[in-house]
């Protein structure tokens, strides 16, 4: 038996080069809108505030400035919302600095919502008896959630997190990585106000936190800006 030819492809019939699969996406379609930029900052700052919520009714603590406003609102007498608000002034000058002032704004929307909505909660949503493991998992997971939710609208919730963001870009070294570091300092030096087994667990509920961060903000993975 003969072999079997086939008549060559005609050039009409080759296939075209642009129709096939690509990974190549269009930036404009990628973007954005602004009522999704309002929304999802909006969610991401209620849902880190709730989790903060959490966090000082367990009398734990997290990592960060957020930590750091849990752990000097135990030991003084001023309330949460306030600290948060003052700690991370000299952060949003390194924003607009290094980040410009898109990023820079956003993140003060982003603080100054994240202190509201803990007077909101405070006032609504009064927590007095809750399991501290409870509190503290719960806690860190919620404000994780939040806070990668701010990242995907290229915003944050100030301190670490813009020093995180900016080492990512230069470096490649992941920001959850780089939060964590700062959270183990934070939350040592919880051991001169906080009894130790709510240390212990707020060092548990840190690495959940960053673990979220981690795992889920690599760059690349995300194409919406």
């Amino acid at each position: 038996m003969g072999a079997v030819t086939t008549p060559d492809r005609t050039p009409a019939e080759e296939p075209d080069p642009t129709t096939g699969p690509s990974l190549v996406f269009d930036d404009k379609a990628t973007e954005h809108s602004v009522l999704e930029d309002v929304l999802g900052i909006l969610t991401g700052t209620f849902a880190a505030s709730l989790g903060l919520h959490l966090l000082h009714a367990a009398h734990a603590v997290t990592g960060g400035t957020a930590g750091l406003s849990l752990l000097l609102g135990y030991a003084t007498p001023w309330p949460f919302w306030l600290l948060f608000a003052v700690i991370n002034v000299p952060f949003a000058v390194l924003a607009v600095w290094k980040k410009g002032w898109d990023f820079t704004i956003r993140t003060i929307v982003s603080i100054a919502l994240v202190s509201g909505f803990a007077i909101v909660h405070q006032t609504y949503l009064p927590v007095g008896d809750i399991d501290a493991v409870y509190g503290t998992l719960a806690g860190n997971l919620l404000a994780g959630v939040g806070v990668l939710i701010l990242f995907r609208h290229r915003s944050s919730v100030g301190g670490v997190h813009i020093i995180a963001l900016l080492l990512q870009e230069r470096t490649g070294i992941r920001a959850g990585w780089t939060l964590m570091v700062f959270d183990v300092l934070v939350i040592v030096a919880a051991l001169l106000v906080v009894p130790w087994p709510n240390v212990l667990m707020s060092a548990a509920g840190a690495v959940l936190l960053n673990l979220v961060l981690a795992l889920n903000h690599r760059p690349g993975r995300y194409l919406g800006h």
